[in-house]
């Protein structure tokens, strides 16, 4: 029934920003046990205990320490059977309260039809998240399967939910008469989304829309299953090739029979298009990204923008763009339009002057050249860091091996956000390298996080947090997971990390956070990340603005080797240089926003797939097309986010905004930290994102902030 809930698989999407081709992704590159152990038993916190608002620890301390009871997702360790029984249980327990709403005699009230109505939300959630969760990262290809079919049957009883008319008319007719501001909130939009759904239409429009949603999430789930299963293999004959390439990642790729075998796997194909100087290589490793799903994911789109088109029409809008904006933040589709527009007009005379410095380093080897192609870009990018600004790449690499980073990040989510965490080991999971966390809030246990972080077979290939459980005050803990595929370290690989995987690791524990520190609310409906869908980037894109911040790098960047911490000068040149291709990373963001939009946006009839992404990357960037390579079948986003992938420029308008509001001398300090965590994090989906933006901002979100983000390095040193 929540639409928000089955819209946010958070990054599915992101890295921070999507899996869109890999060039874009190449632009953030540069851009408890069975039972949890108690407080006493377990391994120190890492990280400090910062001071907290004393309401809110008054309110934990009445409480019941959930993290005693609640098991970890995998402590029975499921076998298929196991793994649909709880699904099914899930789904049973959901069922039972949407009959004692219709059970009721009398008035209708909060306690006899809102909360039942919320149970059912909470426990309806709970089977998509852990049916979609194991689609996506199961070892098991047969596992996965399963968990296909268990997807399509726990959003088959969302959308059962959504169109029961008996029940909205219930709900509606609650009276909310001293009902506190967030149970008045929560009413009203569920009743929004009820109608979004269809549930006033008569019941043959209802019986349709029902089959149109089963068809949805089947099409949706084969989108993302032929991504994740599409990975393909391109061979290197001549070690020579992989000139350019770091050393460690040579090592890593030895010959076999003479020939070398690279993935699409972001580990193996990002520092290609980053850092080869092979043309021929790039080309492709670009194409062979851009089509792993291809020609299948082309069919099945089709069919996506076909089922909801018809969705659409059913509930009285011209368009699926129209009707998935009637709930976000944007409100109609024109306005997605004029926002793509805006964001062109600011951007473009940064981006030109950057596309000229990006060709002036292609003209000193083709002094012939006039155009830089997709494939091409992030490879002149590095060039100019490196002659324009005296920074390679490369070089700051061995101060950012994983486990460093990882435990870097965790230090700084716990200064930054007052919290700590807490190791559970020994915790079962559905692959022996998913980590399991507790996070705290004093003495208190306020969720439980799993880190899966490496790439295997068969995984979701990009980067994203996913929900496990909505947190509900006094009732359940907030659970979630981070899906990532950064380097693995070994006993003789430190896992050395690209600087913008260390960016997309902290914009993935930003959705984490917010996850987690949001979930604390009366209602598991309004819990966490449950606001308009086009806020969700919002948090993790500010967050990931601490990467540039001398002081955040001070407390984990250290030689793997030497143990040296990272030099200041190296510090300050890798900021300015960072600062550089960014007016080109949002109008490559612009683009996809635009194809995401334009496809959505009309009838599917006249969609042509190649054509639309051709215009609109020709439109809105300045590079040139690679032929043949069809991006969209594995632009992940098309099925999740649909119309609106605008979400993440207009979040990063919003995040920079946020983040102007730090100190620049030291993000961690200062009252803006807990300020944004109690009016921005902490309310969750209390209240509509506008009003979020507003109490932290002390007005709406402006351009302005992003114009001087994207301008950075023509700005002068100071």
């Amino acid at each position: 029934m929540n639409r928000v809930c089955t819209v946010i698989r958070s990054c599915r999407t992101s890295t921070a920003p999507g899996s869109l081709s890999l060039a874009a992704l190449t632009a953030t590159a540069l851009a408890l046990t069975a039972l949890a152990r108690t407080a006493s038993a377990a391994p120190e916190p890492v990280g400090p205990v910062g001071p907290k608002p004393a309401q809110t620890m008054m309110m934990m301390t009445r409480k019941p320490d959930l993290s005693v009871t609640q098991k970890p997702l995998w402590a029975s360790q499921p076998d298929i059977a196991a793994f649909e029984k709880i699904d099914a249980d899930h789904l049973a327990a959901a069922q039972r309260s949407i009959d004692a709403i219709a059970a009721v005699k009398g008035p209708h009230t909060i306690d006899n039809t809102l909360r039942p109505l919320d149970d059912a939300t909470r426990e309806i959630d709970s089977a998509i998240y852990f049916a979609s969760l194991m689609q996506a990262v199961h070892p098991d290809a047969k596992f996965r399967d399963h968990a296909t079919a268990t997807l399509r049957k726990a959003s088959a009883a969302q959308t059962r939910l959504s169109l029961n008319r008996d029940i909205y008319r219930a709900l509606a007719a609650v009276s909310l008469d001293g009902a506190d501001a967030a149970t008045q909130y929560y009413v009203r939009r569920q009743l929004l989304e009820f109608r979004l759904a269809g549930v006033d239409k008569d019941d043959a429009a209802r019986a349709k829309l029902q089959e149109l949603n089963d068809r949805l999430t089947a099409e949706t789930s084969a989108f993302d299953r032929n991504i994740n299963d599409g990975t393909k293999t391109i061979e290197v004959r001549d070690a020579s090739e992989l000139k350019g390439l770091p050393q460690d990642y040579i090592d890593a790729h030895k010959p076999k029979d003479g020939v070398i075998h690279l993935t699409t796997d972001y580990p193996d194909a990002l520092p290609i298009l980053t850092f080869a100087a092979d043309d021929d290589l790039r080309r492709r490793m670009l194409l062979a990204f851009d089509t792993r799903a291809y020609p299948k994911n082309r069919e099945v789109l089709k069919s996506i923008l076909e089922t909801r088109y018809q969705i659409a029409n059913l509930l009285g809008y011209k368009t699926w763009a129209d009707y998935n904006a009637a709930d976000k933040m944007i409100r109609n589709g024109a306005a997605i339009g004029k926002f793509i527009d805006a964001l062109e007009a600011a951007v473009r005379p940064t981006m030109d002057k950057e596309f000229q410095m990006l060709l002036a380093e292609k003209k000193k080897t083709q002094p012939q050249a006039s155009t830089i192609g997709t494939w091409e870009w992030s490879y002149y990018e590095e060039l100019v860091r490196r002659s324009s600004f005296d920074f390679d790449s490369q070089s700051v690499r061995p101060y950012f091996p994983y486990q460093q980073v990882k435990q870097g990040i965790l230090d700084t989510a716990s200064k930054l956000f007052h919290v700590t965490f807490r190791r559970e080991e020994n915790v079962p999971a559905w692959d022996p390298l998913v980590e399991t966390w507790l996070v705290l809030d004093g003495p208190k246990v306020i969720g439980r996080i799993y880190l899966d972080m490496h790439p295997r077979p068969g995984k979701y290939s990009h980067a994203e947090m996913a929900a496990v459980l909505d947190g509900q005050e006094g009732r359940q803990l907030p659970e979630a997971v981070l899906i990532c595929n950064f380097p693995r370290p070994t006993a003789t690989d430190p896992g050395l990390m690209e600087y913008g995987e260390v960016q997309s690791f902290f914009h993935e524990f930003g959705h984490l956070m917010h996850m987690i520190i949001g979930g604390h609310q009366a209602w598991a409906g309004i819990s966490g990340i449950t606001m308009e869908a086009d806020f969700a980037e919002a948090p993790s894109q500010m967050l990931e603005e601490l990467i540039a911040s001398p002081q955040v790098l001070a407390g984990f960047a250290r030689d793997y080797k030497t143990g040296k911490p990272i030099p200041t000068d190296l510090v300050l040149r890798m900021r300015r240089a960072a600062a550089f291709g960014r007016a080109i990373f949002v109008a490559l963001q612009d683009g996809y926003s635009a194809l995401s939009y334009d496809i959505y946006d009309r009838n599917p009839k006249s969609v042509d797939f190649d054509a639309i992404a051709a215009h609109d990357t020709l439109k809105y960037t300045p590079f040139t097309l690679l032929p043949g390579a069809h991006m969209y079948a594995s632009f992940g986003h098309l099925a999740g986010y649909s119309s609106a992938y605008y979400t993440y420029m207009w979040d990063k308008v919003i995040a920079v905004d946020f983040f102007a509001q730090f100190d620049p001398k030291n993000p961690l300090a200062g009252d803006a930290p807990m300020r944004y965590r109690r009016t921005v994090l902490e309310p969750g989906g209390s209240m509509s994102a506008n009003d979020l933006v507003k109490s932290f901002l002390g007005r709406p979100q402006s351009m302005e902030a992003l114009k001087r983000w994207v301008g950075q390095e023509f700005q002068p040193t100071g």
